[in-house]
């Protein structure tokens, strides 16, 4: 590892650059935006709450090509920590700057003009493959309370709040991973404010497996599906 201040400098240039934007074009392939632009030729954002989330393409469009939205979330993570960690070493650190960058690329990607998804299964595959602890925590909160009150949105909050203080727990002796933790978490939850002021009014929409096709967007401080 680097030792002075001209290491670091080289060892940011060399390495954590090219991995940082490696990852955030790897998280730039949006599923919900790829399947519905390309595919079904109805983009995605142009119904419902307008978000590129799998959430809105499962409300929006159903069917089977939602399987092909997951696996595109799950797998662009995959790739990222996986090629990441290849490259700088296989580290707990390594993961999570991987993982931060992936989701940076889901939720603004450059492509489809920086408006993406908010990164709930992306960033539920970071935490299994940072530790099993985290991910029970994260995982367990969410869908715990998503089946308990059918709010998608609530659930990804605790996904996302939960997230930086599981990190601390597990790898107290790792301040930068728990610093990128804490980024990573926090850009969920900001991604969620349309949520919470819909939950605090008491007008957030619930989860249900009946498709309700809409053909415009909600308006731009509705845009809250959880993905």
């Amino acid at each position: 590892m680097p030792v002075s201040l001209l290491d670091w400098l080289l060892y940011f240039a060399v390495f954590l650059l090219p991995t940082a934007i490696l990852s955030y074009f790897c998280g730039c392939f949006n599923g919900a935006v790829v399947v519905s632009k390309y595919i079904l030729r109805d983009d995605v954002r142009g119904h419902g709450s307008g978000n590129a989330g799998l959430t809105n393409f499962y409300r929006t469009f159903g069917g089977v090509l939602t399987l092909v939205v997951i696996l595109c979330d799950v797998l662009k993570m995959i790739v990222a920590v996986r090629v990441v960690t290849l490259l700088i070493g296989e580290t707990v650190v390594a993961k999570y700057w991987a993982g931060l960058f992936c989701l940076l690329g889901h939720m603004f990607p450059c492509m489809f003009r920086f408006r993406g998804g908010k990164g709930i299964l992306s960033g539920g595959t970071l935490a299994i493959m940072i530790d099993w602890r985290i991910a029970v925590i994260v995982w367990g909160g969410f869908l715990l309370l998503t089946a308990l009150t059918r709010y998608v949105s609530l659930g990804s909050l605790w996904a996302g709040g939960s997230f930086p203080f599981a990190s601390w727990y597990c790898y107290p002796r790792f301040p930068l991973a728990v610093v990128l933790a804490f980024v990573t978490g926090g850009l969920v939850v900001w991604q969620h404010r349309a949520n919470i002021g819909r939950l605090l009014h008491g007008n957030e929409n619930k989860f249900s497996f009946r498709r309700k096709r809409t053909d415009k967007p909600s308006g731009p401080s509705d845009r809250g599906d959880a993905s």
